[in-house]
């Protein structure tokens, strides 16, 4: 382990890249707990105040993630300083994201089912981060010999037809998929040559007159969303919490 660690981590400068990764992960997990325990009303913690307004987290998130991100950029990849930014940064960037559907909407949906786009954000960041940290490099230059990487030709054509791939994904309205592609370009393919989600760019383009292909992406996205969309919830029901229930709505008075 120590090895592995000396010769993928360190020795390639990548030590403040999975001190930031770790410290984002454990940031959002401590702050799920803690927030999740003052909604239930247990243990020590509140709601932070000032003069009647509350401070969300938020607040000392992007302090946090200015502080470390102009330290790490003033420091070098090796040694302590370089480190000590990046967990301040990871720090920041996790309270930051987890309040990213309040971001979104600028107002308080933390518990609210629009909340959960902030633990679909965490894990997808986390996930990309993930594979940055695994050797992978957007657009698949990793994937180019020492040659090939010589040549400038070679590397724009392989950022170019890859970059192509996603943009063509996210028009089929595979917004994962292409942020995915960008660091793993066989996902990006994949996800361009599959028929594109009823209400995307490529659908109103490509699928108006063709009423066979719209009632086959209708069909193929229903039932994606069908099987994928409970699971889906459950896990961030566990990571994140169960969202309060929404009102039901006031009859009209006639």
């Amino acid at each position: 382990m120590g090895h592995w660690l000396e010769r993928n981590i360190i020795e390639p400068g990548k030590l403040p890249l999975l001190c930031a990764l770790t410290a984002f992960v454990l940031t959002f997990l401590i702050t799920r707990v803690v927030t999740r325990m003052i909604r239930a009303g247990k243990g020590p913690f509140g709601n932070v105040s000032a003069g009647g307004v509350h401070i969300h987290h938020v607040v000392p998130g992007v302090v946090l993630t200015v502080l470390g991100g102009f330290g790490a950029v003033a420091s070098t990849r090796h040694g302590f300083g370089s480190a000590a930014f990046a967990v301040v940064f990871g720090i920041g960037a996790g309270l930051v994201l987890d309040e990213f559907a309040l971001i979104l909407h600028l107002q308080d949906v933390y518990w609210t089912e629009a909340g959960r786009k902030s633990v679909e954000v965490v894990v997808l960041t986390a996930a990309l981060v993930g594979l940055v940290l695994c050797g992978f490099v957007p657009f698949g230059v990793n994937d180019l010999s020492e040659d090939e990487l010589q040549d400038r030709g070679s590397v724009i054509v392989s950022v170019a037809v890859n970059f192509f791939f996603s943009l063509l994904a996210l028009a089929k309205g595979k917004a994962r998929t292409a942020i995915f592609g960008v660091i793993v370009p066989l996902i990006a393919l994949v996800g361009s040559i599959r028929l594109a989600r009823p209400g995307s760019l490529w659908a109103k383009r490509f699928y108006r007159r063709r009423p066979r292909a719209r009632a086959r992406s209708s069909l193929r996205a229903y039932h994606h969303d069908r099987r994928w969309a409970g699971p889906r919830r459950r896990i961030q029901d566990l990571i994140g919490g169960t969202p309060d229930p929404e009102p039901a709505p006031a009859l009209e008075r006639r």
